[in-house]
């Protein structure tokens, strides 16, 4: 097959990695890439929101299968545009991509099918924005409608937090458009995770779970980012959670999509909160649904998958997964992710990183690109916020730390930083 992968951060290098190795893959294409997606795809210069242009190239060569990675070009409708031109594709359309695309959409749906999810209100007026959370009062989570690169939602401590979280998002405009309305909703206490179901318009299979680390430094400070690092498995997803996270959230939400015209094709990413229940017991309630593998538990997830990613992914596409079961390593898969220095905030881009071999070769190691662009002189440069995954695989989340930080280590690259804590609540639980 000649498969095309849209995208160009870590995510979509991790699954044009996955997909390379299918035997079913004759020829990858990725639109745009990276320096290091194209060490394994033919990198095609076309931007991922560009949905006429993809269109247009995947047409021209006879693409048997395409695979959209980010939600961008989802919400913007290029899996409609795709199908349309007759070509199999992998993501949801854009009516199905409004679970990310607007949460208030999300939130709404996702009380109709009877999903556990924190108390919310929608505004897009800011004195009864201001007066809902003065009635609430504090901790209370403020989240932009739209999509905002995973820097859309504040979590506040008090009340005048709250009220400046609005007013940066709809007086300031921080978000632009994107905060135009937003969703404040009731602050959930407890222990998240991330789970992450294909599905096919009616029906879904689970995949795994893993656990990100969204604040940008160590100790769970600093802003909220895209997400710093993760691991997989997720401890705190025990295989009753997951089943009830499977009964209660995404099989409601798939057949209510599809009973309302809307069906979700793709993966569906379930973001968690495990509360502590009246009677003590664990109890997972729904955060948000984004309609993407995450970045970067994607890359942890194909490190761990041992069966082939292709079949399972073009069974979603076809409308049936009934037959598939996914194949896990046993071991452990950790992330580390290098951005650079002032992400989320103003960086600088083109800074030159070394010793990308040297790291590479440590035992169990692979180095996902997310934010990367090859120079003139063949040197690997930075190209955006999140610039590396440097992702380790061993039998114990301890050793892939281990693994992956030595890596890191190896890296030469100085105006990058990382989170030296990542799987933390896996270290305290002596894993």
């Amino acid at each position: 097959m000649k498969i095309l992968v849209v995208g160009s951060g870590g995510r979509e290098h991790a699954l044009c990695w996955a997909v390379k190795r299918s035997p079913l893959c004759d020829r990858l294409y990725c639109a745009p890439g990276n320096a290091g997606i194209a060490q394994v795809a033919e990198c095609v210069p076309l931007a991922a929101n560009d949905v006429a242009g993809i269109t247009a190239f995947a047409r021209a060569q006879n693409i048997d299968f395409a695979i959209v990675g980010p939600e961008e070009p989802l919400v913007l409708g290029l899996a409609d545009s795709l199908r349309e031109a007759g070509i199999p594709t992998f993501g949801p359309s854009a009516a199905a991509a409004a679970l990310e695309g607007s949460k208030g959409f999300m939130k709404d749906a996702v009380a109709r099918f009877g999903v556990p999810t924190a108390a919310y209100g929608r505004f897009t007026d800011v004195a009864a924005a201001k007066e809902f959370v003065a009635r609430q009062g504090a901790p209370i989570v403020v989240k932009t409608d739209g999509l905002a690169a995973g820097k859309g939602v504040t979590i506040c401590q008090t009340v005048e937090e709250a009220f400046a979280a609005i007013d940066e998002a709809m007086v300031g405009r921080r978000f632009g458009d994107a905060g135009t309305e937003l969703v404040i909703e009731e602050f959930l206490d407890g222990e998240e995770a991330s789970f992450f179901a294909i599905c096919d318009g009616v029906r879904a299979v689970a995949l795994a779970g893993a656990q990100d680390h969204k604040r940008a430094y160590d100790g769970d400070q600093g802003p909220n980012t895209g997400g710093m690092g993760t691991y997989s498995p997720a401890p705190v997803l025990t295989p009753a959670l997951e089943a009830r996270i499977m009964e209660e959230m995404v099989l409601p939400t798939v057949r209510g999509m599809a009973a309302e015209g809307k069906p979700f094709i793709g993966v569906l990413f379930a973001g968690i909160m495990v509360v502590a229940g009246p009677d003590g017991q664990p109890v997972p309630k729904l955060l948000e649904y984004n309609v993407r593998f995450g970045d970067p538990e994607c890359q942890v997830l194909m490190r761990r998958l041992k069966s082939d990613l292709v079949p399972l992914l073009l069974a979603a596409a076809n409308g049936d997964v009934s037959g598939q079961q996914p194949q896990w390593h046993d071991e452990a898969a950790l992330c580390v992710v290098m951005a650079a220095e002032g992400y989320p905030g103003d960086y600088a881009k083109g800074t030159r990183i070394g010793n990308l071999d040297s790291a590479a070769v440590v035992d169990g190691v692979e180095i996902f690109h997310a934010g990367t662009k090859e120079g003139a002189d063949g040197t690997i440069l930075a190209n955006g916020g999140r610039v590396l995954g440097v992702t380790a695989i061993a039998p114990r989340v301890a050793d892939a730390r281990t693994r992956a930080y030595e890596a890191v280590d190896r890296i030469d690259w100085k105006e990058g930083f990382c989170r030296r804590d990542i799987a933390w609540r896996a270290m305290a639980r002596g894993l």
